[in-house]
């Protein structure tokens, strides 16, 4: 998590991160990752894996950040691939 702009009601601080690997979801012990947030992101993963193969116009090679869909927490997630 990059940043917090609201009230986040979940015990996440910023710093806190998750990783998927082969279809895994990992999320290091003491960490959270709220569902909600997570489910919007996922659509993204397949984009962020295929990166190289996409058009240099494709909306996902421009965007750095994500937001929560909750309107008052308004979390900012910082979304990469990990070589």
């Amino acid at each position: 998590m990059e940043r917090i702009e609201g009230q986040c009601d979940l015990p996440m601080h910023v710093g806190d991160y998750f990783y998927v690997e082969d279809y895994r979801l990992y999320v290091p012990d003491g960490q959270y990752i709220c569902i909600w947030a997570l489910q919007s992101m996922m659509p993204v993963f397949p984009l962020l894996v295929e990166k190289d193969n996409l058009d240099d116009t494709h909306w996902v090679k421009s965007v750095k950040n994500f937001s929560c869909p909750d309107p008052k927490g308004r979390v900012q997630y910082m979304l990469g691939v990990i070589e």
